[in-house]
């Protein structure tokens, strides 16, 4: 065999989960992605096949390491929470993120911004939304029935618009910063409010969770105590029951042995009468041989001597 027969094992792809460059440029930049990415998680919390990332790197195609991009913000519907390296497509049922936001710094230009929606229109996204902070400009793009994500006209800079698939509305009054309503008119709220609530929360779920194991723990042991009540109620019952069988049965014993004490009263009783009834005619046969030997003497005969 030389090694041109041997079978060659080819190595698997690798998908990096990082390309080594910080998330943000700024510490404006970051808060915002950190704003929308916390407060689309806390609006979707309840929800466990709604996957929510920030600047996770978004594979589209099988094999094709270098097709990929790390959307600030994404949105998926459909797909299970939880935690991932990369979203490699393929893997999630190939389902693409619906909704994702760029929030631009200004190493951001204006080519790099193209690709992005270059590859956003390629790929499936339904909702697009680029804001810069320092121009306070928002844009967004929706996907149309020509399958293209196409510029949204809504008023300046999308004031009042409503996402279709988040169901959030964009604030964006002139000379104003973004603000973001939840669908219930609640706006987007600041991360250290946001983390107090859910604190907040959490203790209120651990109290609330607490006290439904106190009360389970407490419908147990009534559950337990009137277990132990019946038993002891049914132990009373068979006790009783016991006693009265065992009252009945020296009841039927006094009875028979009643019985059998006149029964034996009728014998004894029967005895005497019989013992008497022999006597009687003892009696009897001794009065008619003494009449008999009167009548032989007054005849002149001697009954001792016939006898």
């Amino acid at each position: 065999m030389t090694i041109h027969d041997e079978a060659i094992e080819l190595s698997p792809l690798l998908y990096p989960d990082s390309d080594g460059q910080p998330m943000g440029e700024n510490t404006k930049q970051f808060n915002l992605i950190a704003l929308i990415k916390e407060n689309l998680e806390a609006l979707f919390a309840e929800q466990p096949d709604v996957f929510i990332a920030g600047d996770l790197f978004w594979y589209p195609l099988e094999g094709r390491v270098n097709i990929r991009r790390a959307p600030d913000a994404m949105v998926v519907f459909g797909r299970p929470k939880g935690d991932r390296g990369s979203y490699k497509q393929w893997e999630e049922d190939n389902t693409a993120p619906q909704v994702v936001f760029e929030i631009i710094s200004p190493g951001n230009t204006v080519k790099e911004m193209q690709h992005k929606l270059e590859f956003y229109t390629t790929y499936g996204v339904e909702e697009y939304y680029a804001y810069d902070p320092d121009d306070e400009t928002l844009s967004g793009w929706i996907r149309t029935t020509t399958g293209e994500l196409e510029p949204i006209a809504h008023a300046p800079n999308l004031n009042g618009w409503i996402s279709p698939r988040l169901g959030i509305r964009f604030d964006m009054p002139i000379h104003r910063s973004l603000t973001i309503y939840r669908p219930d008119g609640e706006p987007f709220k600041p991360l250290t409010v946001l983390f107090d609530e859910r604190n907040q929360a959490r203790r209120e779920r651990q109290i609330l969770a607490l006290r439904l194991q106190q009360e389970q723990e407490q419908r147990e042991a009534a559950e337990q105590r009137a277990q132990r009540e019946q038993q002891e109620r049914e132990a009373a019952e068979q006790r009783a029951q016991r006693e009265q069988q065992e009252r009945e049965a020296a009841e039927q014993r006094a009875q028979r042995e009643q019985q059998e004490r006149e029964a034996a009263e009728q014998r004894a009783q029967r005895e005497q009468q019989e013992r008497e009834a022999a006597e009687q005619r003892a009696q009897r046969e001794q009065q008619e041989r003494e009449r008999l030997a009167a009548l032989l003497r007054a005849m002149g005969v001697d009954p001792d001597q016939q006898a």
